[in-house]
């Protein structure tokens, strides 16, 4: 038997969490009443309202995405001198034989995909890898090294938070519910680099 180590190095983070809670009936209402208000999108519907976590409805809920938000800064970019915020926020609506097309998000760091109604049975998110290889032998068994997708199965109550950077989609909808996402995007206020390499930013 061979002896070995794998590392992997340069992982690219999906953060997973959630609300300690569920949303109240004042914000089910509001989310209700949104879907009367909305624009086709590719494949699935938006909110008209791209910046929703202000409004007053969801002041509670913006504060508790902001914490975990901060959480994802400490955890995994560590950073110092900034303080992440959110900017744009928009509903999702996806009805069965919707999909949501392959996007990133640009002007954006970090993003956040919060699920109000998802089905775990039927309801992913896909995520593609950016470094896209010349040389693709056939695979035998797919892994998150040799793999140029890889899904999550995702569920109500369940927080995403990925590089703004990274491509993601969302299949063919499946099941009878609708699929109700809630998708913001985060910057940061601060400084950015060091005055002394010539690489100050302040925003």
């Amino acid at each position: 038997m061979i002896k070995s180590n794998i590392h992997g190095i340069f992982p690219t983070p999906i953060y997973i969490s959630g609300l300690n809670r569920k949303l109240t009936g004042k914000e089910n209402k509001f989310v209700e009443t949104t879907k009367k208000s909305i624009y086709k999108n590719e494949g699935n519907t938006t909110s008209n309202d791209t910046y929703i976590l202000n409004n007053k409805n969801f002041n509670t809920l913006k504060k508790e995405l902001e914490v975990i938000v901060q959480d994802y800064f400490n955890q995994i970019l560590s950073t110092k001198n900034v303080s992440p915020y959110i900017t744009q926020s928009w509903l999702n609506y996806t009805e069965k034989n919707q999909f949501h097309h392959k996007h990133r998000h640009p002007n954006s760091m970090v993003s956040g995909v919060f699920y109000i109604d998802a089905d775990e049975k039927h309801d992913k998110i896909y995520f593609y890898n950016e470094k896209h290889s010349v040389i693709v032998p056939e695979v035998n068994e797919f892994n998150t090294f040799n793999s140029m997708s890889w899904f999550f199965p995702v569920k109500t109550g369940q927080l995403f938070l990925f590089p703004s950077s990274l491509e993601h989609m969302v299949d063919t909808k499946k099941g009878n519910n609708t699929r109700i996402s809630l998708a913001f995007n985060v910057f940061v206020k601060g400084s950015l680099g060091e005055t002394k390499t010539l690489t100050e930013l302040k925003l």
